[in-house]
């Protein structure tokens, strides 16, 4: 409903203020990550880009490593939300049937992956891994982080339309391969990009996906 002239826009209540600086506070961090790097990431560097006060950001988290695993948090569940958006393009292929069906349900989940270890927020992420490296009080906070990340992966995996091809334990092994794969791809396009061999490594990842996933499965029922 338009608001009329003269009207005032309902108040935000001081949890709606907190959750909206607290917003852009993350959103000035993970952007600074990406862009600028580990080290460049400041709160002064977050407070220009956030137009929160450095009161403000140390009012919400107390130290810069809090705000770093903070950031953190929140890359991975921003993955998680556009990974499920990207997965109901799976909809009408999953009523399909046939290995040529199967190899273009496997051939888009490979896709959606690559796409999300591709994504610029995801810089963020494999920014503070190469900083906890040499970090040890950074490595330690984004230990359990990265733990309880995986797990999600893990579990969310599970719900895809190909993994009931495996038993459970096999099917963890193939996606966090697949997963370490694209990490490393993306991190190697940086400086080398090789784009000719893009589309012709996920036709041969989906076909040789599923070829041994319906031997395995096979053996599996048997």
């Amino acid at each position: 409903m338009p608001v009329l002239h003269g009207e005032r826009s309902p108040r935000r209540t001081q949890k709606e203020r907190r959750e909206e600086t607290i917003g852009r506070i993350l959103d000035a961090t993970i952007a600074s990550l990406a862009e600028r790097g580990y080290t460049a990431t400041t709160i002064g560097e977050v407070c220009r880009r956030s137009g929160v006060s450095s009161g403000g950001v140390f009012r919400h988290f107390p130290t810069r490593l809090d705000l770093m695993v903070a950031a953190a948090e929140e890359v991975s569940e921003r993955q998680f939300v556009n990974f499920r958006a990207g997965l109901e393009v799976l909809g009408g292929l999953e009523e399909r049937t046939g290995a040529d069906a199967t190899v273009r349900v496997v051939r888009t989940c490979l896709l959606l992956l690559r796409k999300a270890c591709r994504a610029p927020m995801n810089a963020a992420w494999y920014e503070l891994l190469g900083a906890a490296r040499t970090d040890p009080a950074l490595r330690d906070h984004l230990a359990p982080m990265a733990a309880r990340y995986h797990a999600q992966i893990a579990e969310f995996g599970r719900s895809l339309p190909v993994a009931d091809r495996l038993p459970p334990t096999q099917f963890d092994l193939v996606l966090f391969s697949l997963v370490h794969m694209f990490d490393g791809e993306a991190v190697s396009s940086i400086v080398h990009p090789q784009p000719e061999l893009e589309d012709p490594r996920i036709e041969m990842l989906a076909r040789m996906l599923t070829g041994v996933t319906s031997r395995i499965g096979s053996d599996h029922e048997r």
